[in-house]
């Protein structure tokens, strides 16, 4: 009876690890993820902190600002990108050098079974 709950644990273990190393998302779903999160913070954090110093219309140029940036956002996170492949998750560190007055960060994030969990976000 042991060695058949052993059998099974290892099949299931077998299947899970090949169901992590298809779902293991690449270094251009990452680009996209790492990209529409930043727009996001950006967007609900910064512009958000514009509105309340400075009033409602410098949110909303504060939004067009950050869309028309988006391109050299990407860039940057592209440039600024290192992903370890470990076949069934990747991590991937990515460094932030925004512009005075904002902070700098250095994410990490890891990436499995298709998604992406930040597990780090430092100011720097």
């Amino acid at each position: 009876m042991a060695l058949k709950n052993i059998s099974i644990a290892g099949i299931i273990a077998i299947g899970i690890g090949v169901i992590a190393f298809f779902t293991n998302p690449g270094e251009e779903k990452y680009q996209n993820y790492a990209d529409l999160t930043l727009r996001t913070e950006i967007k609900d954090k910064i512009c958000a902190r514009v509105s309340q110093d400075l009033g409602v219309w410098l949110e909303g140029q504060c939004h067009i600002l950050v869309t028309t940036a988006s391109p050299y956002l990407a860039e940057v996170v592209t440039q600024q990108t290192k992903r370890e492949n470990f076949l069934l998750f990747s991590i991937y560190q990515t460094n932030l050098p925004l512009p005075d007055p904002l902070a700098s960060y250095h994410v990490e994030t890891i990436g499995a079974f298709g998604n992406f969990f930040i597990y780090q976000a430092q100011q720097q």
